[in-house]
């Protein structure tokens, strides 16, 4: 009977997060403990101590290279379906070319 309900999907779940829990507090409990500094705050670069560039970003570029990442994600997506329908591969590859002209017109596009 406890073997039936180990099986099942929810209890197994329930289990392994007990377990995951257990053993994070008990990780937590034996590391060292750190002493709070003001370099805990900063961003992370290999060691080195970031200096303001001077150049901001702005939300164009970002949202250019957003949109461009969604466009090969999506296309990628596309293609792998009308691949496998087997219909017409001939289709995705022209899908993948269209896409590939956008991703340029995206990476090139002045600010």
């Amino acid at each position: 009977m406890a073997a039936e309900m180990l099986r099942n999907p929810l209890v197994a779940l329930a289990l392994m997060l007990l377990l995951s829990l257990g053993l994070y507090r008990l990780a937590g409990r034996m590391s060292p403990k750190s002493q709070r500094r003001d370099a805990g705050n900063l961003p992370y670069a290999c060691g080195q101590d970031l200096a303001p560039s001077g150049e901001r970003l702005s939300y164009k570029r970002f949202f250019r290279l957003a949109l461009m990442f969604m466009l090969v994600h999506m296309a990628s997506l596309v293609a792998m379906i009308l691949s496998l329908t087997g219909r017409d591969p001939l289709l995705a590859v022209i899908y993948l070319l269209g896409t590939g002209v956008c991703v340029d017109v995206l990476t090139r596009g002045g600010e």
